[in-house]
């Protein structure tokens, strides 16, 4: 049954979706709201459920002879950093407000991951969190963390 990395992976996140379902389904609903705050969680939880099942009858790609299942150190400190720049993230979040925090985490996060085009990457990180949040807050009426901005 677990005899490829594609099946462990997958019943792993299999158990991982069904938990995160039922807490999606236990989310309070509210009344005179147009979309409910459980849609997005629900099918969040209903893809990840899925994607798992549809890995698990994948079969693993074949190996490399010099391929090793392990990670070398180089790119644990990536990994670690990248980790460490999403934790900033979660805490600033409240603190700068969605847009501030969301501009700083895609810009340095990419700088830091090694894209170049610095003009490039500062267009698109101001547009994308500034889309976002015009989306969330004029469209779905769903309130993000202003922060110090004073909108």
């Amino acid at each position: 049954m677990f005899h490829t990395l594609n099946k462990k992976i997958s019943i792993f996140l299999i158990i991982l979706a069904i938990g995160y379902l039922v807490l999606s389904f236990q989310l309070p609903s509210y009344a005179y709201v147009p979309i409910d705050a459980d849609l997005v969680p629900i099918c969040l939880g209903v893809l990840l459920l899925v994607l798992s099942i549809i890995l698990y009858f994948t079969k693993d790609q074949a190996k490399k002879e010099n391929d090793d299942d392990h990670i070398s150190k180089s790119e644990l400190k990536i990994i670690l950093a990248v980790i460490g720049f999403i934790i900033l993230f979660i805490f600033f979040l409240e603190i700068l407000g969605f847009i501030i925090t969301t501009v700083l985490f895609l810009f340095f996060c990419s700088l830091f991951l090694g894209y170049k085009r610095h003009i490039i990457n500062a267009i698109v990180s101001l547009s994308v969190p500034i889309l976002i949040y015009l989306l969330f807050d004029s469209f779905l009426q769903v309130h993000l963390p202003t922060g110090i901005l004073p909108f």
